[in-house]
Formats: structure tokens, sequence, C-alpha cells
């Protein structure tokens, strides 16, 4: 009875539900995507046998998911782009769904510093711009720390900054109907949030996220296996509502998940109050081993796969246990293929699959605006809109070093092309034009500059009559 009773205590003191009414929702993994984000990697912070040595990992996943989605890679300059454009020509890979953007960064751990999109309560797109800081000031971070912003600019999708926290995507699972898993170790404390309460973050994930239902695990500060202070999807994903991906209890021990957390992890509650049924993913049988043959020191987990709209990526290590683990997922996801991704050597620096792949879910159809004509995305001209929110007149600034005639084109959530102006004699600085939106409907739209071939990052104008 004693030991029931604990259990109960501890299942109360580890799963915090909230009454109140979301304002975003944070769409599982398995919601249909517009497209998957990449940071490919470079020499610019590791050098070139770093990237010559994630390469192809990037490579394999980019020519599984472009049959089913858009591939959104960010690369750090355009001579790295027309590499990786030489790389993936080599390698067979047709183009029509990949789009390049130029954004420099740190490393390629998208799932950790990349954009979050979230609906907001008119289940329109929106990008949570959380604060990263390299794990805990662990990694270079002032580069990856932009890229929410940077992308919300090119591409026109409203951002929320919420730098006042300090929140990593591979820390986050939802199951999709309202709950929350994680870590304390990997979200809050010293290195992460030391100014906010575990309310305070409950609030925050609560209003942002749409979850009802936090449940937490302890975690550990300063895992053997990795910087991140126990990211759940290293051991934990949700299949659905009513089950939980994980790991048998003496692999998740293995892994340095405590006893007390095993608990909680096999009793948690869904928002409907009913246990998860669990699926046990292997871990390798061996230690990892690179393909130029080091060492990683550990087994791996395969629960850090990614689900794209018509494929798995599964993390592969040329280990006996591989086909066990591709044939459960299999079984898990029939209606998809899954693909194994060769994950070794990412492993060996720090990460697999799911922590270098970034989902985006349905929402503003970014094509009609967002990719140029050459497909280079550095963009040469900004816009900014006075007053935001308007109601009868707006002025847009546009700034440039450019000369000659441009077209201004704004766009409804929806994607529909509502208004059209052109502009001419633009000279370097800055332009400013008026345009009447007084016959606008209420709402957030989005605009974008043409010159040429030349096109400036997406802004956003509100109108509210």
């Amino acid at each position: 009875m004693k030991k029931i009773t604990m259990i109960m205590l501890s299942l109360l003191l580890t799963q915090f539900v909230i009454a109140q009414t979301p304002t975003y929702t944070f769409p599982e993994e398995t919601a249909q995507h517009e497209g998957t984000w990449l940071q490919w990697p470079h020499h610019y912070t590791y050098g070139t046998t770093y990237r010559s040595r994630l390469d192809q990992t990037f490579i394999d996943m980019t020519e599984a998911l472009v049959g089913s989605e858009k591939v959104f890679i960010v690369a750090y300059n355009n001579t790295e782009k027309n590499r990786i454009i030489d790389l993936l020509n080599t390698a067979g890979i047709p183009l029509g769904n990949v789009f390049f953007y130029i954004i420099k960064t740190d490393d390629v751990w998208s799932r950790d510093n990349g954009p979050m999109y979230v609906y907001n309560e008119a289940n329109e797109l929106v990008i949570l711009d959380w604060k990263f800081n390299g794990w805990g000031n662990d990694t270079p971070y002032a580069k990856d720390d932009k890229v929410p912003q940077r992308i919300a600019e090119k591409t026109g999708v409203p951002r929320v900054n919420l730098s006042a926290m300090v929140l990593e995507g591979g820390a986050v699972e939802v199951d999709g109907a309202g709950t929350f898993l994680a870590t304390r170790s990997s979200i809050s404390g010293d290195n992460r949030n030391p100014s906010l309460t575990e309310t305070d973050i409950n609030n925050y994930l609560q209003q942002y996220l749409g979850v009802t239902n936090i449940i937490w695990l302890d975690g550990i500060y300063g895992g053997a296996f990795d910087i991140t202070d126990t990211h759940i999807d290293g051991f934990a994903k949700f299949l659905d509502s009513a089950t939980l991906v994980t790991m048998n209890s003496a692999d998740l021990s293995y892994w340095g998940i405590s006893p007390s957390d095993i608990t909680t992890l096999m009793n948690a509650e869904n928002a409907n109050g009913d246990i998860y049924n669990k699926v046990y993913l292997p871990l390798t049988n061996k230690n990892v081993k690179t393909t130029w043959g080091a060492s990683v020191g550990f087994k791996s987990s395969y629960n850090n796969y990614y689900v794209g709209n018509n494929v798995v990526l599964a993390t592969t290590f040329n280990d006996v246990n591989d086909d066990d683990a591709l044939a459960i997922l299999t079984d898990l996801y029939p209606d998809k293929t899954v693909v194994g991704i060769d994950s070794r050597n990412l492993y060996f620096y720090g990460g697999m699959v799911h922590c270098v792949t970034q989902q985006q879910p349905i929402g503003l159809p970014l094509k009609s605006f967002a990719q140029f004509a050459d497909g280079d995305e550095d963009f040469p001209l900004t816009a900014s809109i006075t007053p935001n929110p308007a109601s009868s007149m707006a002025q847009i600034t546009i700034s440039g070093n450019i000369y000659g005639n441009a077209v201004i084109e704004i766009y409804a959530i929806n994607g529909a092309l509502v208004y059209q102006m052109d502009v001419t004699d633009i000279l370097p600085g800055n332009t400013t034009v008026s345009i009447d939106v007084s016959n606008f409907e209420n709402g957030n739209y989005v605009g974008v500059i043409k010159n040429n071939n030349t096109r400036s990052s997406g802004f956003v104008i509100t109108i509210a009559h």
C-alpha cells in the first residue's frame, strides 16, 4: 500500500493539468506537413571534416522527403548553396521540391534552434521564436538563435518573440490531444531558465503550445550521452494520443533515466486520464562506430526518428538491431515508407535524425512568393509598414541598393493575391509609397516586393478597421 501511495504521489507531482483555454496549438509531428527544414552542415564552425562526414546523411534525408513534401534547406551562404545543389544533382535528387534560404548558422540542429510552427486561434500559421542558448551555453549559438527570426522575415510567416524563455524543440513531445511530455533537466534550471518557476514554464507551455496535461520527468543534468541534459526525443515519442513509443525499463536505465522517472513514464496518463499503451524500441546491440571507425562509446536509441508525410526517417547504425527497429516502425506506421538513415556519424557529433529535422505544418502557401526564379533567397530588399495595424492608409518603405521599377504584391493568408502595385523610379536607400487598405477585410496579410528576379523578404501587415 505504501508503494502504491508513493507512485500516486509521484504522478500528482509530475503531471500538471491546466484548465485555461490555450491561445496557440502546436500540432503533432504526424500532422500533414508543408515541408521539413534542414540546416545543412558547413565548415565555418567545425571545419571541412565535420561537414564532409555529415553531408551524406543530409543527402539521404532530402532524397527520402522530396517525394511527398517540400524540403527547406538553410545554407550558410551562396557558395554553400551551390555546393549543396551539386551534391543533390550528383545524387540524382530532383530539386523541384527543394527551397534554399541563405542564413548563417552555427550548426545543424534545426530541431532545437529552428522555427517552431503553431496555429493561432484563427488557425493561421505562426512561428514561435524561443530563446536558444546552445544547450545551456555549451556550444556557439549566436547565429542559430537568430534562425527563426530570419526565416520569419524571409517567408512572411508571423513570428512571436519568446526570448524570455529558453526552449529547444528536442525537449518537447506532444500527443496532439493536449498532452506534453518533457524532462525538467532540459528546460528548467540554472543553465536554461533560472528566473522562471515551474508554474511560469507551465503557463508558457499552456499558452503557446496549447497543452492542458503536462507530464514532467526529472531527467538528468549533464548526462553522459549528450549535452542536451536529457532531451525527451532520445527515448520517448507519442505515436498518437493513446500510445507511447519508448524503451523497456532496462534500456531506459542504461540511457540514464532514473527509477522514479521510469515509474512516472510507465504510469503517465493522457488528457482523458488513460494510461498510455507502450511500444518498445530496442537499443543498438553494440556501441556505435562511425563510418571512419571511431567508437562513440555508447549504444544508441532508435527513438529519435522523424515522421514525414509519406515516410518515416529511421535511425540506423550498421547494427544487428537495425532490422528489428525498422520492422517495429513499419508496423507502427503502415501507411508510410520507413527509410533507414545512416546516423552513425551524426550520433558521434551529438544527435540523430529527429535532432536535425523541423516540420512545418500545412498553412500559408509559401511557394507563390518564397522562391526566386534562380533559387537565390538572400534577399537584398526589405520593407517596413506604418502604421501597423492599419485601418485606411498604410505606408510601405522599401529599403535596398536597387534602381528602377518594382512590384508590390499582397496576399491573403490563404495565398490569394489581393493587391498589386507598380513602383517606379526607385533609387538606392529608402522609397516610401502609400496604399489604400480601407477595403481590406480585417486580418493578417503577407506582402512581397519584386524587382526583376529579386524579391524582398516577406512582410506582414495587419488590417484592423
